[in-house]
This record gives structure tokens, sequence and C-alpha cells, in this order.
């Protein structure tokens, strides 16, 4: 008896806890896709510079992981993704002047997989990034 009672309620607690787990709002589910997505293109289009952890390179390519920085810029990251950026940046305490390289080949919807990627991982909780804010800050950056 005392079998079937451990038995009923550790079926109970596994049942809440998929529950819980399954039930992520919808915003929840697109950001994870989107930053999954982007995972794939930051491995092919960034990784190389900024390190598989968003650590950057020396003072060669400045790290993914201030914050602050990409908060503060974030209505600029859509362009410096895209365009790229020849201007040198101050991340961290740290001067940053080598060229980043621009991503003409990125669509609006590519570079909000990468964003949403960059700015959920290496520390950072940014949310995602959806295509007409993308769309409306390359318009802007024009």
């Amino acid at each position: 008896m005392r079998r079937n009672t451990s038995l009923h309620v550790g079926a109970a607690l596994l049942s809440i806890y998929i529950l819980f787990h399954a039930c992520q709002s919808e915003q929840a589910i697109r950001t994870a896709q989107y930053a999954v997505n982007g995972q794939k293109l930051y491995g092919m289009h960034c990784q190389n510079c900024h390190g598989a952890k968003g650590e950057g390179l020396g003072t060669l390519y400045p790290p993914l992981t201030d914050s602050t920085f990409l908060i503060t810029r974030r209505k600029q990251l859509p362009c410096i993704v895209k365009n790229g950026s020849s201007s040198p940046i101050q991340v961290g305490g740290k001067t940053f002047n080598t060229e980043m390289p621009s991503n003409p080949q990125l669509t609006p919807i590519e570079t909000a997989y990468v964003l949403t990627y960059i700015g959920n991982s290496f520390g950072n909780k940014m949310g995602i990034f959806t295509v007409e804010e993308v769309q409306q800050a390359l318009a802007d950056c024009r």
C-alpha cells in the first residue's frame, strides 16, 4: 500500500513538473526558436572573432558579454551586424578599433535570429529581437 502511495505522489510531482515546463508562453517559445536559429548563424558569421562564449579576442574584437553596452545600443545593433562598423567602440572600459565586416547577405529575419541569440546568451537577457524591430532599425540606419 505504501509503495502505491509513493508511486502516485511521484507520478503527480512528475506531472506537475511536465505541465509547468510545457506551459511556456508563446513569446518564450518564439524567443527560443529565434535563439536556436541565431546560434547557427552566430557560428557561421560571428564566432571566429567574438568567440564561442562571446568572450571576444584580446583588444582586437570586443566581447559580447557586456549587457549594458548591448542594451544601450539595441537600436544600433541591427545596423552594426548588417553593415559592419569602422568606428572605434568602447566595451567594458576597453577601446576596440578593429573594423567589423558587414554581413550584407543576412536577411532581416536572420539578423533578428543572431541578435536574439547574442542578446540571450553570454549572460545577456534582452528578450527577442523581432523582425519588425530589425527592419525599422535597418531603415533608420540608412
